[in-house]
């Protein structure tokens, strides 16, 4: 992070934001540069960073998917050939991941997504620009509050003004009470945040969404900006009246194209109302970076720097956005505040677990008779999950990966004695982040699994701490030398660079992927005496 850079970027903060005119088409780096009174070398080192900004894909003109659902599908393979049909190789990129995972065969053209089409509805599409929508199963085994029927522009009206009645006290009071943790993965409790930035004494504040965390397999977030969008700004404006915030971010992947739309419509309808003084929303159109899933790379990239992971302190609460308070949660997290403060505090603690409180909603990929989200509540064992609302495997599979690519790999043999809470898959060494499950079949190589896992971790590792930097390109480096060239990997040696990365990075990137590493290693040991030595 540079101080300096923040404060240059703040001159003109969200009104002409730096971020969004390195995004701009016809950019022009040297006049950005003297604009913002920044180096050339700032403004270059910032663009080259995001996939969809780099000069390499400028001339990609439909983006596969490349997500770890995609791949245990088997899909991609068939589609690019029929992409190829009609683009040259060097006119196909990637992304990750486009929050297709129930049916997969996805891909994304002319700022839309699509998925599991036939050869002659991918023609349509490229050549008529036939728009086909996705369909998934949308669902719950108890309370429904993120999956009920979407609250309208009256009840999102007649909330937030009893909100503001009740007052700040009582609103961060029922939130405490609820004991709300952040349903990104690292289950924070969103009370103390707030509470720490209303503390703070502050010419301006900040409310940041999250909505680029960008795991494979997750399509959550992207259910409840499509169709829940009242949830979501409803969170963000009773958290910035918290803190007394002036601004509402919303950093939205440009995975999601969909949802920066309908977005952009609930704002519109909620501006109108002028419920809260002083008070403006900003969508931030993201450019394709999964680090800045993490807050303050996110934060970075809103003021046009390179989106690298900061060191804390000083926690965002304290200096975020623009060196100004900040407070940053995920969408599902934010969705949540709603049903809280309607039904009260209490309420929402008297569901799930004494330490993980509500409900969560739950991805489930294709490998299921029955892929779609599920609002769970929180306890619940996964056999329930998986069979009652999943309707079962659709084939045999060896493992899910539940929490994203830094998220732990369960045996299939291991869940039955999970439970959907933060508590029983921290204390069986796993993680539940988002939720998300990608079904890995039986017949998928764990050796070429891992090989995806260190492959994704090196190529969008921030650069900023070394442990990650180069321990996720040196274990990428080692796995393709052992599967392409038999080169035994020497286990000793793998063991430290884990180390190295869990214990050294800045963040939970490098920090994170020893995880589902060691959980291989572990459970199929057998599948690798052929890799290791």
């Amino acid at each position: 992070m540079s101080k300096n850079l923040s404060e240059l970027s703040a001159r003109k903060g969200l009104k002409n934001n730096l971020f969004e005119n390195l995004a701009l088409p016809d950019v022009n780096k040297k006049q950005i540069a003297k604009d913002f009174l920044i180096g050339d070398a700032s403004v270059t080192g910032a663009m080259s960073f995001y996939d969809f900004l780099k000069d390499k894909n400028k001339d990609k003109k439909i983006y596969l998917c490349n997500g770890s659902a995609c791949l245990c599908a088997g899909t991609q393979n068939k589609v690019n050939q029929q992409l190829l049909n009609h683009f040259e190789s060097n006119e196909i990129g990637h992304m990750t991941c486009l929050g297709r995972c129930h049916e997969n065969s996805a891909f994304h053209y002319q700022g839309q997504n699509y998925s599991n089409l036939d050869e002659q509805q991918i023609d349509d599409v490229i050549q008529s620009n036939t728009r086909i929508d996705d369909n998934y199963c949308v669902a719950s085994n108890g309370d429904k509050f993120l999956t009920s029927s979407p609250i309208t522009i009256e009840n999102f009206t007649q909330a937030f003004r009893q909100l503001i009645t009740t007052g700040k006290k009582t609103v961060l009071a029922n939130l405490k009470t609820s004991q709300l943790r952040g349903r990104g993965g690292a289950g924070f409790p969103i009370a103390y945040k707030l509470e720490a930035a209303a503390n703070e004494n502050a010419t301006e504040k900040y409310i940041i969404c999250n909505a680029d965390e960008g795991d494979a397999g997750a399509y959550s977030d992207r259910y409840l900006l499509e169709q829940q969008p009242y949830l979501i700004l409803f969170g963000i404006m009773a958290s910035a009246y918290v803190v007394n915030a002036n601004y509402g971010v919303l950093y939205i992947r440009a995975e999601y194209p969909k949802a920066i739309t309908v977005i952009q419509q609930a704002i519109k309808d909620i501006e109108n109302l002028a419920l809260l003084a002083n008070f403006k929303f900003k969508i931030i159109a993201a450019q394709g970076a999964y680090i800045c899933g993490e807050e303050t790379a996110l934060i970075n990239s809103i003021e046009g720097q390179r989106p690298e992971v900061r060191t804390r302190p000083p926690f965002p609460t304290q200096q975020g956005l623009f060196n100004q308070p900040t407070v940053v949660n995920n969408v599902e997290t934010l969705a949540s505040i709603y049903t809280i403060l309607q039904k009260g505090g209490n309420y929402y603690s008297q569901l799930g677990t004494d330490k993980s409180t509500g409900t969560k909603l739950v991805s489930l990929d294709s490998g299921f008779n029955k892929p779609g989200i599920y609002e769970v509540e929180m306890g619940t064992p996964l056999t329930t999950v998986f069979e009652l609302l999943g309707g079962g495997f659709r084939k045999k599979l060896k493992a899910l990966q539940i929490g994203g690519p830094l998220g732990g790999i369960i045996p299939i043999k291991k869940i039955n004695g999970l439970s959907l809470d933060f508590e029983s898959f921290t204390e069986h060494g796993f993680l539940l982040g988002h939720a998300s499950v990608v079904s890995i079949p039986a017949d998928f190589s764990m050796i070429d699994y891992l090989h995806h896992l260190f492959e994704f971790a090196a190529y969008e590792s921030c650069g900023k701490c070394f442990p990650c930097r180069l321990g996720t390109k040196r274990g990428e480096e080692l796995l393709t030398n052992a599967i392409k060239h038999g080169n035994k990997i020497e286990r000793v040696l793998f063991d430290d660079l884990l180390d190295t990365l869990q214990q050294g990075s800045l963040c939970a990137h490098g920090g994170g992927i020893p995880l589902p590493v060691k959980n291989v290693l572990q459970y199929f040991s057998d599948e690798l005496n052929d890799y290791f030595f």
